[in-house]
């Protein structure tokens, strides 16, 4: 086999919303592509991206991401003035988009986004249809976090 073929794509991660869980049921997910320009990507194979403020919104039939920063790198362009925290469209088919902004329009709904990841060579982002928890819930997901932990520690222990 020739060592410069191109070998296939496989999906890596590339940052994760790790405050979702944490805030948010997840009813549906979803994956849509992103509108990106050349000096994002760049940062994005670097790694340099924050997505735990980031949230979608529904403008004129379609969905942008508000809040995920990706912040430039030095190297970047010198005839661009990058902005990390531009508003990105997503690319979706248009039945889904129809299709949640029917349930957005439902009391309690948004969506979140919950990471970003490579698929065949494009980024693309999971979102995903939630709804809020109430204080109490975020408590108990706590609480069953800290069980899990306690259960993981014993069988550790009890192993050794």
């Amino acid at each position: 086999m020739d060592p410069m073929a191109k070998k296939p794509a496989s999906t890596a991660r590339i940052a994760d919303n790790k405050k979702a869980a944490y805030n948010y049921f997840f009813e549906e997910r979803y994956e849509a592509g992103l509108v990106l320009e050349g000096w994002e990507v760049k940062s994005l194979r670097e790694g340099k991206v924050q997505l735990t403020d980031g949230y979608v919104v529904i403008r004129n039939g379609e969905l942008f991401v508000i809040g995920l920063q990706i912040n430039p790198l030095n190297t970047a362009s010198t005839h661009i003035s990058p902005d990390k925290v531009r508003t990105k469209k997503l690319l979706m088919h248009k039945a889904e988009i129809k299709r949640l902004i029917g349930k957005v329009e439902q009391k309690g709904y948004t969506l979140v986004p919950l990471n970003l990841h490579w698929k065949a060579g494009k980024v693309k982002i999971d979102i995903a249809l939630a709804k809020g928890k109430a204080e109490h819930d975020k408590r108990d997901t706590i609480k069953d976090r800290e069980g899990k932990r306690e259960v993981e520690r014993a069988m550790k222990n009890r192993n050794r």
